[in-house]
């Protein structure tokens, strides 16, 4: 899966536990009619991914959807969701050299009803 948008959010590097766990987190605006502010969180190594990535670029980052369970003790089960980035690529700096080809160069004034006859109207 894929999320698009602009970066609203850089986090730092938090490491966890006597293992070492990291985790780094990025805030991404989706540009849609209403946008959506995501959070990502990058983990272990993919932390670097996000070195070279500045506030308000616009990139492409991949994910995946982690779920998990919990047992609590005295709410019974409870689900967690999270996202995790994996790839991350600028948007930025791709420029359209042409448009692509199965686009009509010009727009079509035609009506889809020029192309009716009598036989074919639906009523």
């Amino acid at each position: 899966m894929e999320i698009l948008g602009k970066i609203k959010l850089i986090g730092e590097v938090k490491t966890f536990g006597d293992n070492g766990f990291r985790k780094r987190e990025l805030v991404v605006t989706t540009e849609e009619q209403y946008p959506q502010h995501i959070l990502i969180e990058f983990v272990q190594n993919n932390c670097e991914l996000l070195d070279n990535y500045s506030l308000g670029q616009t990139v492409r980052v991949g994910i995946n959807i982690r779920g998990r369970e919990w047992e609590s003790p005295d709410q019974g089960t409870k689900y967690f969701n999270s996202i995790q980035g994996w790839r991350i690529e600028s948007l930025d700096d791709q420029v359209m050299d042409s448009p692509p080809a199965d686009l009509p160069m010009e727009p079509d004034t035609s009506s889809p009803a020029d192309d009716l006859t009598e036989d074919d109207l639906p009523f």
